[in-house]
């Protein structure tokens, strides 16, 4: 083939589908539901609509299975799950945001650059919402650096010195009253503490009222759909974007109460979704899985007939003796064995740059989706 038709040649392939460039995300949501694993969202769904394949992110076309192990072990906690998906990097269960060369409680390892940070470097927007405590390993391992995911007093005052940027620019969740004590035993006091780096705690949504920037950490839980509506209109304003990680506890310890809050959680990805426009990716995974199965009944049966018998059974027992150890959770239809498993979990993902959710992944790869997601390399 002749030179001269080689600018010809660049012009067809350009035109034929699939060879144009990604559009890149303005905008990252990752929603994470902590220890939801696949069995977890099957029985979601079925607890939800009686049947299976009927939640929201079920329908998502761009689809995968992500590994959740840690470094040097074959199950994870929500320390090391997170820490990976954020920083691409596998650490230590314990471990938040430092690499695998901490010993936890002991001694630092190499500082891990987080996606929340590449986004406060690059001048964009961020947020994080949790409806569990918001100095959790989760939310955690967003922002702050820490060999011990118990030292909620470091992980708050790292909330308000940040290596980029100006900080998380929205943070709600519960746990102040497991928070606030423990910032206190480091010699802090924490509202004032907040004020003196230009940051206002308020106790709960209803007291931010309609905010830019906002610090929200409550003694009760929080409305987490009202939240997310809330912090998606505060970080719109940038033309630069945002970054937002909104996580749902899916834990089955209480079946009713973890396969209530996913379809919950479900219901407010729909919401969201159907109103956020087409720059924004949405990402759907888990930090680690849970040993919850179906193991029986059908569409005629209620999928948590007898829970309450258990309840009760479990009640007298720890009436009779409070030290007794944790049972299964063992129904005609559904068990819970209460604890973490190896398995890999559900990647879902809509938006630019989704078209990378496929097949078998790393946990790490989803930082690198993300990061690619927006145009960004290290």
């Amino acid at each position: 083939m002749t030179t001269k038709f080689l600018p010809l040649l660049s012009v067809l392939l350009l035109a034929l589908p699939g060879t144009a460039a990604p559009k890149r995300a303005r905008n990252v949501i990752l929603l994470l539901a902590d220890a939801g694993g696949v069995a977890t969202v099957n029985a979601a769904s079925v607890l939800g609509y009686n049947a299976p394949r009927k939640l929201f992110i079920q329908s998502w076309q761009n689809v995968g299975l992500s590994d959740t192990t840690p470094a040097e072990r074959w199950v994870s906690d929500s320390a090391a799950g997170m820490t990976a998906i954020v920083t691409g990097v596998k650490t230590q269960n314990g471990v938040i945001s430092l690499g695998p060369d901490t010993e936890r409680g002991k001694r630092d390892g190499a500082m891990l650059k987080t996606i929340l940070e590449h986004a406060e470097e690059r001048g964009l927007s961020t947020g994080v919402l949790s409806n569990v405590t918001i100095t959790d390993a989760t939310p955690a391992a967003c922002f702050s650096h820490v060999n011990n995911r118990s030292k909620f007093g470091e992980i708050f005052m790292q909330l308000l010195e940040p290596r980029f940027g100006n900080g998380v620019d929205v943070l709600i969740g519960p746990g102040r009253d497991r928070i606030f004590p423990l910032v206190e035993a480091l010699g802090q006091k924490p509202l004032e503490a907040a004020k003196a780096k230009g940051r206002e705690i308020f106790g709960s949504l209803a007291e931010a009222g309609d905010f830019e920037r906002a610090l929200v950490i409550a003694s009760q839980p929080v409305d987490l759909a009202e939240a997310a509506r809330k912090t998606i209109r505060a970080l719109s304003r940038n033309k630069k974007g945002y970054f937002l990680m909104i996580e749902s506890d899916a834990h089955t310890d209480d079946p009713a109460a973890g396969l209530g809050r996913l379809v919950a959680f479900d219901k407010l990805i729909r919401e969201l979704a159907a109103t956020a426009g087409d720059d924004t990716l949405f990402l759907f995974t888990a930090d680690h899985s849970f040993d919850l199965r179906i193991v029986g009944g059908g569409p005629g049966e209620p999928l948590l007939a007898g829970l309450d018998e258990w309840k009760q059974k479990r009640a007298a027992a720890l009436k009779a003796n409070p030290k007794e150890p944790r049972q299964p959770v063992w129904l005609p239809s559904l068990r819970v064995e209460g604890r973490h498993t190896g398995e890999e979990v559900i990647v879902a993902a809509r938006g630019p740059g989704a078209e990378r959710v496929k097949g078998f992944l790393a946990n790490t790869d989803l930082f690198h989706i993300m990061m690619a997601a927006f145009g960004w390399s290290r």
